[in-house]
């Protein structure tokens, strides 16, 4: 048995969840409302204001869509109730960020400026100029944007200097020494 599959999903009070056909869940909630079509191999069940998520055999698959369902089942609740936020930081002499309207200008040392515009659902907000905040209700949305924001310059492991997660330790390497 799947030791995260088998947990049941409390649902909050202030949340509504709908269990339609072919298995496509919606989750309502004060942040807003998410969707989404699961597996038809898994059964989705509502008992007593908990979300139960059983598998019909012990095939290889029906095992690793088990704890992925209840996993993605709960990841929706919480986004609805509380949402998520990723934090990213920008390192380096004259590299900094600027938000106006719905975009996003970052000055990373490049011969332009890289400007990214928010996908629907997912707000950023730059604090300072080193400082950026990914929000959203969908963990997918929210860590797929700040990982392409992170990408458009890598922290480097010599100085350190490009955009990193808020809790990511950067190894750092020794520079060249030059003979004597």
């Amino acid at each position: 048995m799947s030791r995260i599959g088998r947990l049941p999903v409390t649902v909050p009070a202030n949340v509504e969840i709908k269990i339609g056909e072919g298995n496509l869940v919606t989750v309502k909630g004060p942040q807003g409302t998410l969707e989404r079509k699961f597996s038809a191999d898994m059964n989705i069940a509502m008992e007593d204001g908990v979300i139960v998520v059983d598998r019909p055999s012990e095939l290889k698959k029906h095992k690793a869509l088990h704890g992925l369902t209840r996993t993605l089942l709960f990841n929706m609740i919480v986004g609805v109730t509380e949402g998520y936020q990723k934090t990213l930081e920008i390192n380096g002499v004259g590299y900094r960020a600027a938000k106006a309207g719905k975009k996003l200008t970052l000055t990373l040392g490049y011969s332009h400026p890289v400007i990214m515009e928010d996908p629907d659902g997912i707000e950023s907000i730059v604090e300072g100029t080193n400082k950026i905040i990914v929000k959203g209700i969908d963990k997918e949305k929210v860590g797929q944007f700040a990982a392409e924001i992170r990408t458009k310059r890598p922290p480097e492991p010599y100085k350190g200097k490009g955009i990193k997660y808020s809790d990511e330790r950067i190894r750092r390497k020794v520079g060249k020494t030059g003979k004597k």
